[in-house]
């Protein structure tokens, strides 16, 4: 979020329904720093007050060309600002600002700025699939507008379907993403990561576990998320979703993590298996805790379901990000384990070099693909490191649907 501290952002709100999460909005780009100047149109003031966002901006609420105290307000607000949001973004305001139609303060400034534009859309499922909106978005990406897609769920009189409003977190992570210069090179894609390390119970209070953090699982949501996807985390660690993150899936054992990603492995594009999955798990578990007195206990160990294995068999269009975590022969391993797999890219890092094992904020990882590409990294934080490793998925991304027939 550092890049929008000290950024000046119109947000312009339109309006639907949805325009009470502006509000929200709003807020967290205030809280990162921005200066927030609210342009409302006469819809969203149906909605929410103008007031509300008064109070919470940096600057009082807009609604009209010519109520104000400046007699152009347009032309300061789109030669000042560094960013446009527009959320919610109703298909009226859209058919417009594609058609060069100015007709109140939030279209006379989309067209009055030079500053890069963010648009979130939100309607209904049967406005949103009309040809006639999607053909404006497309004219809009074709000339640089930023979109972050809406979202599947509950609709405006209990509908549910395509349309809703992106998360309010998501659409300022994607305003942050644009500042830097980043391009929103995930937008619309659907991205399951996996993060922390299972733990197998021996009895309830002992369990066979591991020392991973999760934090490589954590950037690599975050940084997907700013990036403009969807994503699902499936985690076994008890910490806050990174920005941009809804849906958080919280699991435990590496039963429970086969189950929450086979489950939704169908409905994404991406599956990156950042998480330490347990190889092994007692084959009993105590009912009751063991006690000291009767001796050590002896624990008979059996497999657990091979989760990057079993994905890379059940592959049939998505990409496959797989961790290798080593202790020797590192590329030979990781390569080895890729082949076996059926995994598109491959993440290995030496567990026991200084700065690159369990619990620490950095890592330092080499890159296998397929064709046998080795590609070392230097040590860097990890947020850096997820965002290298998504340089890599994102064009191949791209590449597979200009090749797909």
């Amino acid at each position: 979020m550092e890049a929008l501290a000290g950024r000046r952002v119109v947000l312009g709100v339109s309006g639907g329904i949805a325009a009470y999460k502006a509000v929200e909005i709003c807020r967290r780009l205030v809280d990162a720093g921005a200066h927030v100047m609210p342009v409302l149109t006469a819809g969203a003031a149906r909605f929410v007050g103008p007031l509300t966002f008064s109070a919470l901006a940096s600057e009082p609420a807009r609604t009209s060309l010519f109520d104000g105290p400046e007699p152009i307000p347009h032309t300061r607000l789109g030669q000042t600002c560094d960013l446009v949001v527009v959320a919610p973004a109703t298909a009226r305001v859209l058919g417009h600002y594609a058609a060069g139609i100015s007709n109140d303060l939030l279209t006379a400034t989309l067209l009055a700025t030079r500053a890069p534009v963010l648009v979130a859309p939100a309607m209904h499922t049967e406005m949103w699939e009309h040809p006639a909106v999607q053909d404006n978005l497309a004219v809009l990406r074709r000339r640089g507008v930023h979109v972050v897609e809406p979202e599947s769920g509950r609709l405006a009189g209990g509908d549910i379907g395509a349309g809703r409003l992106a998360d309010p977190a998501r659409i300022v992570a994607a305003a942050a993403a644009v500042l830097t210069g980043r391009p929103p090179d995930l937008a619309g894609r659907r991205v399951l990561v996996t993060a922390g390390g299972t733990r197998e119970a021996i009895d309830p209070v002992r369990f066979i576990g591991n020392r991973s953090s999760g934090k490589m699982g954590y950037a690599l949501a975050e940084a997907a998320a700013r990036r403009g996807a969807t994503v699902t985390l499936v985690t076994t660690v008890a910490r806050e979703a990174p920005p941009g993150v809804a849906d958080v899936v919280r699991v435990e054992s590496a039963a429970e993590m086969a189950d929450a990603v086979l489950g939704r492995y169908a409905e994404v594009e991406v599956v990156v298996m950042a998480a330490a999955v347990a190889d092994f798990r007692p084959k009993a578990s105590a009912a009751h805790k063991i006690k000291k007195a009767s001796g050590p206990p002896e624990i008979v160990l059996e497999p657990t379901t091979d989760i990057l294995a079993e994905l890379g068999r059940k592959k049939f269009m998505q990409f496959l990000v797989g961790f290798a975590a080593e202790t020797e022969r590192l590329v030979e391993q990781a390569a080895a384990k890729m082949a076996a797999k059926g995994v598109d890219l491959m993440v290995a890092n030496d567990v026991t070099a200084p700065g690159s094992g369990f619990e620490v904020d950095t890592n330092r990882a080499v890159l296998i693909t397929p064709d046998g590409t080795a590609d070392q990294l230097p040590q860097m934080p990890k947020i850096e490191l997820a965002d290298a490793i998504w340089d890599r998925v994102a064009p191949a991304l791209a590449r597979r649907a200009e090749e797909a027939p």
